[in-house]
């Protein structure tokens, strides 16, 4: 089991009501906010994010598509250039085409 830290905060009750979670699951949802922010900002895996709340990988990817959150967050343009850098680096260079092995 994963060792944990108690955190205690003060919330103005009209920001706990525009929330509208309640009282007994905002420890949890503040739980999800953070390691889905983490998650984010690339300082932790989609792994990792599962693990902390709980969540299997594929739950957790679940978990990004009902907040609408992204799995990637390039940009079409950024997946075009690694899809063309990866397909160069699996390419054979010139002097292997044909050779077998």
């Amino acid at each position: 089991m994963m060792s944990a830290l108690k955190v205690e905060i003060e919330l103005p009750r009209d920001l706990l009501s525009a929330l509208e979670i309640p009282e007994s699951e905002l420890s949890r949802r503040v739980t999800e906010w953070i390691a889905l922010e983490l998650f984010q900002e690339g300082e932790i895996s989609a792994g990792k994010a599962g693990e902390v709340l709980g969540l299997s990988k594929v739950r957790f990817l679940d978990l990004l598509s009902e907040r609408g959150l992204p799995y990637l967050d390039s940009s079409p343009r950024e997946l075009e250039h690694e899809i063309a850098a990866a397909e160069a680096a699996g390419a054979p260079s010139s002097g292997e085409r044909g050779r077998r092995p």
